[in-house]
């Protein structure tokens, strides 16, 4: 192995690949992932249970919460599949870094980096749309909880946090092969 160094940094981008995965497959696709739950509608990146697939949408139930801000706020759920595209870019690129040469573990670095910041800007507007529905949503009467995705969504950002940190460390590791 040509850079040890570059291996958690690996192990952590992987991770946050796959969660960030899951969280873009939520509803309308795959409904046991969703951000947030009010009665028989799961609420994903892009729609809800029932609802076509696409980007931004309108909540199907009765409020006030069909406003234009909210509507297009559901615009910016995209940033969870580039985010996870980004990820998976860090993670072949780490791949190529601990078996080749230190320029993939610094593009690691940098891709990790940048979908860190896809992932804790679409974490926290996520948190805040949701969020802001859920309360509408309790006010008029209508059970409203959390789904998983936003859960997920925070532990791909942990990870991205530490894979772009170990990353940016295993730039520095030994990239010589010992002689013999």
């Amino acid at each position: 192995m040509a850079a040890s160094g570059a291996l958690p940094g690996l192990f952590f981008c992987f991770s946050a690949m796959v969660l960030l995965i899951f969280v873009s497959v939520s509803p309308p696709t795959w409904n046991s992932v969703s951000f947030l739950n009010a009665n028989q509608y799961s609420f994903g990146v892009f729609g809800y249970t029932g609802s076509k697939t696409q980007v931004g949408y309108y909540f199907p139930l009765p409020g006030d919460i069909n406003t234009g801000t909210l509507h297009n706020l559901t615009f910016v759920l995209i940033l969870y599949p580039i985010a996870a595209g980004l990820s998976g870019l860090a993670f072949l690129f780490g791949v190529c870094g601990a078996g080749y040469h230190r320029v993939g573990t610094v593009f690691m670095s940098l891709l990790a980096g940048l979908a860190t910041l896809c992932t804790l800007i679409a974490w926290i507007i996520s948190m805040s749309l949701f969020g802001v529905v859920r309360d509408r949503l309790r006010s008029n009467g209508i059970n409203a909880n959390w789904g998983n995705a936003n859960w997920l969504a925070l532990g791909a950002l942990v990870a991205l946090i530490l894979g772009s940190c170990t990353a940016a460390c295993g730039v520095f590791g030994r990239y010589r092969r010992p002689r013999n």
